[in-house]
């Protein structure tokens, strides 16, 4: 299973190693989002476009909660990966069960935090009345599966840091499958609406959490998980938060603009809501798909600065930037122009297809900019540098977009306005996050042993 699954990123041709890391990795988001898809098409098919929008306005809020315990995997696969590609046996092993105990505490953290906060969060975002009942009770059942969430988060986080890709992509299609076949079930026979494809989703995080905890609890390498040794290594912890927090932190900072626009949308009404939150979701599967290169270009440099490869972590920047700017580029075209069709999937309703072609129109036509300066945050992150990408993203995206909202937005109130602030403020943090990358990469690079 070892020479199986692990991959050696330190040494033989490169762009073979990302492509074979970063496919599976691409499928495996695209089946996690199809969790959400699936609540979103049936609720939207089945139960209206009150329900549909009721499930979409939770994206961002439920993304703020999360996000800041999704860094803490990003920490977790950092220090993985650089003492998997220093070999050293002792330091993974407790990073393992340091992060594995630190997702099921996480998760019970965000219960409560979700339960108590759902609602006045929501009402703070101005959700409408008619909307927002719903809303609540998606949110309160979609967080009790939570620790189930950041487990399996965090083991494959540690899987991506050794090389494997491949056995969350099985796992999470089986629990994909699952959800999918529950939604019908829930939604069309028993007619419980938001309700069942919530509980759905729950199910199948349960699933997919459990199939990579047996996968840690079986694997003979130096991660293998022992349910009996779990315990908290202060010195991994501090470290773990020490990269992961600041990740944490800027995933919520790019949650707090879009719960500002999320807010800026809702005031055009249910409709303009539903639109857009099925125009999100295809832009989605775009997203995820240039993410897994940004988790490539993680996993890589981490391996990397811990096998002492400075020169080939500057390839690995060249060709994950080609292949993020191939893919967003393509997929990015193709939501846009095979929009009309996509959004039918969501919905019938003229009106909110005509509102999500306004949103594909100019966000999902140049995501691959967003795709790129992700890559460059996973650069950074992957030489241990995660304080830098939080705050040029704090005042490269969401300042910049707070700022539009109270500027632009105010002086010409339209949705165009409000979203060409999203390549705008992508522009402008991809070179700034190049500028520090070359930076410290250049005052690195003398530290290691080239070899």
């Amino acid at each position: 299973m070892k020479k199986t699954y692990e991959m050696d990123m330190c040494n033989g041709p490169l762009f073979g190693k990302l492509l074979i890391f970063a496919l599976p990795l691409m499928l495996s988001g695209i089946l996690q989002l199809l969790f959400n898809a699936a609540d979103i098409v049936v609720v939207g098919r089945f139960a209206g476009s009150h329900a549909l929008a009721a499930v979409g306005s939770t994206g961002a809020l439920i993304n703020l909660f999360v996000n800041v315990f999704i860094g803490f995997s990003i920490g977790t696969n950092v220090l993985v990966a650089q003492y998997f590609g220093a070999r050293d046996e002792k330091s993974v092993r407790d990073t393992v069960h340091t992060s594995v105990l630190l997702g099921v505490v996480g998760g019970f953290i965000l219960i409560v935090a979700g339960l108590l906060l759902a609602e006045p969060m929501l009402v703070w975002m101005d959700t409408p009345d008619n909307v927002r009942y719903h809303s609540v009770l998606y949110m309160r059942i979609y967080f009790l599966g939570m620790p189930a969430m950041l487990v399996y988060n965090f083991g494959a986080a540690i899987l991506r840091a050794i090389g494997d890709t491949r056995r969350p992509l099985y796992y999470l299609l089986s629990a994909g499958v699952i959800n999918v076949i529950l939604n019908l079930i829930f939604v069309i026979v028993f007619d419980m609406g938001v309700a069942g494809v919530a509980t759905a989703t729950v199910i199948s995080q349960i699933i997919s959490s459990f199939l990579i905890v047996r996968c840690l609890i079986n694997s003979d390498g130096m991660y293998r998980l022992n349910l009996r040794e779990l315990h908290i290594d202060k010195d991994k912890l501090v470290r773990i938060v020490k990269i992961g927090l600041p990740a944490g932190l800027q995933g919520a900072i790019f949650s707090i603009s879009n719960i500002l626009i999320q807010s800026s949308v809702n005031s055009f009404g249910s409709i303009a809501m539903a639109g857009n939150t099925a125009a999100s979701n295809i832009e989605g599967f775009v997203y995820t798909s240039m993410n897994a290169v940004y988790q490539t270009a993680l996993s890589f440099t981490s391996q990397n600065v811990g096998g002492g490869k400075p020169k080939r972590i500057l390839k690995i920047l060249f060709q994950c930037m080609i292949i993020v700017f191939i893919v967003g580029g393509i997929m990015g075209s193709a939501g846009y122009l095979f929009g009309t069709s996509l959004l039918h999937i969501y919905s019938s309703d003229p009106e909110v297809i005509h509102y999500g072609l306004s949103r594909l129109q100019i966000i999902c036509q140049l995501y691959f900019i967003c795709g790129m300066m992700e890559v460059a945050v996973g650069m950074l992150r992957g030489l241990g540098y995660s304080i830098v990408p939080m705050f040029v993203s704090l005042i490269g995206i969401c300042g910049f977009r707070i700022l539009w909202i109270f500027t632009a937005f105010v002086w010409e109130r339209s949705l165009f306005t409000l979203y060409l602030s999203y390549p705008i403020s992508w522009g402008i943090t991809l070179a700034v996050h190049l500028i520090c990358f070359y930076i410290i990469w250049k005052r690195k690079k003398g530290m290691w042993a080239i070899k």
